[in-house]
């Protein structure tokens, strides 16, 4: 009897009710459609630091779900210097971060270009550039060999008799099984995009190929697929880090799925989910970059600001916490109370500062934006 849906007579035969997946495929694509169609409207420089956002989530998720941790500024540096946005890139530099990076990108932008053993190995010297997966030495660039046994994925636990929550095919069988997904994956453009996406994140995990990085490079090939149907070089959100939140979600369905039939619905409607999932967190997080960028645009051809007020409107835009005071003002620009007041009263004039209620001894003030009818000057 079959364990594992590798061990069926009729794999790689996957199925699925299209019925059940009817209405969260529609949500999904309406939520990529609007979301797509509103980072077209907020121009280059939005669309660049979103980008930024979503992928130095992406390169930090992917890691965390194999319970990696990888510097954020290091990320977020490696980014930038590759996407060529100045003054974004001051992190430091760390090999590791380099190699995820490397793949993220590679996913997102070389859409074009086929999957081919030869991409796949790049990947996988890439996470693994010296040869280590911690302590221990893996075959690195090549299909496993099961040298040590079996590979199987193992809760971790220190019994002495863990739980096996999956075995992968033989060694011996993983060239051909990979032959069989590459051909399917470059060639299949008939299902919809996103059912395609995670059948082969379901897929090429299953077969399992190397000794370590097997979820990243899934993800990966997930992230290609979603990329070959946008074709527009440029991520937005993170499915990595959509499924980071919900990992413990993840695995269970990863594990429901290789333990069924082949009939993998509910494995895709888990996937639809997540992806939905991975929209919403991208709108709440990109939306202060959506407003920056249309501030900014806005006020092309208007009166310029000074280099202060451009400093502390781009935190208010931001999300500045708290009331903004003269007080405040003077420490983040350096300067003195008599300047920042002048600088607070211009912006209080153009309508994008509002003067809240209380004493001239502690007047403060809340950004306004699109801008309130301006009130008259204020003195104090």
């Amino acid at each position: 009897m079959a364990t594992y849906i590798w061990q069926r007579e009729d794999w790689p035969s996957f199925s699925w009710n299209a019925g059940a997946l009817l209405s969260p495929l529609a949500d999904a694509r309406h939520r990529q459609g609007l979301f797509l169609g509103k980072m077209r409207d907020i121009g280059i420089d939005g669309r660049l630091e979103a980008e930024l956002v979503a992928l130095t989530e992406d390169v930090e998720k992917t890691s965390a779900i194999e319970g990696e941790v990888l510097n954020p500024s290091s990320i977020r540096s490696s980014i930038a210097r590759r996407l060529g946005i100045p003054d974004a890139g001051l992190g430091p530099t760390d090999r590791k971060v380099e190699g995820v990076v490397e793949i993220v990108l590679d996913a997102a932008k070389n859409y074009a270009a086929p999957l081919t053993n030869e991409r796949i190995f790049g990947w996988h010297a890439a996470l693994f550039p010296t040869g280590y997966s911690g302590k221990d030495r893996i075959d690195v660039a090549r299909w496993r060999t099961d040298r040590h046994g079996p590979m199987q994925v193992v809760s971790s636990t220190f019994s002495p008799a863990p739980v096996v929550h999956f075995e992968a095919p033989p060694a011996g069988c993983v060239p051909g099984e990979i032959a069989a997904f590459l051909a399917w994956f470059n060639a299949s453009r008939s299902i919809d995009p996103l059912l395609r996406a995670g059948l082969a994140h379901l897929w090429f995990v299953t077969i399992h190929p190397m000794d370590d990085g097997n979820g990243r490079i899934a993800r990966a090939i997930a992230d290609l697929a979603i990329a070959q149907a946008e074709r527009s070089g440029q991520r937005f959100y993170s499915m990595s880090g959509a499924i980071e939140r919900d990992k413990r979600r993840y695995y269970a369905a990863l594990e429901a799925a290789q333990r069924g039939d082949l009939d993998i619905t509910d494995w895709l409607l888990w996937f639809l989910e997540c992806y939905a999932n991975a929209i919403a967190a991208a709108e709440a997080i990109t939306d202060r970059v959506f407003t920056r960028a249309k501030f900014w645009m806005a006020q092309d051809g208007g009166l310029p600001f000074s280099e202060r007020q451009r400093k502390v409107l781009t935190k208010l835009l931001d999300g500045f916490e708290g009331n903004l005071t003269t007080k405040k003002w003077a420490s983040i620009c350096g300067c003195s109370a008599d300047t920042a007041l002048r600088d607070i009263n211009d912006l209080v004039t153009r309508g994008l500062l509002v003067r809240n209620p209380g004493g001239s001894k502690n007047t403060s003030f809340t950004f306004r934006w699109p801008p309130t009818q301006p009130p008259d000057m204020p003195t104090g």
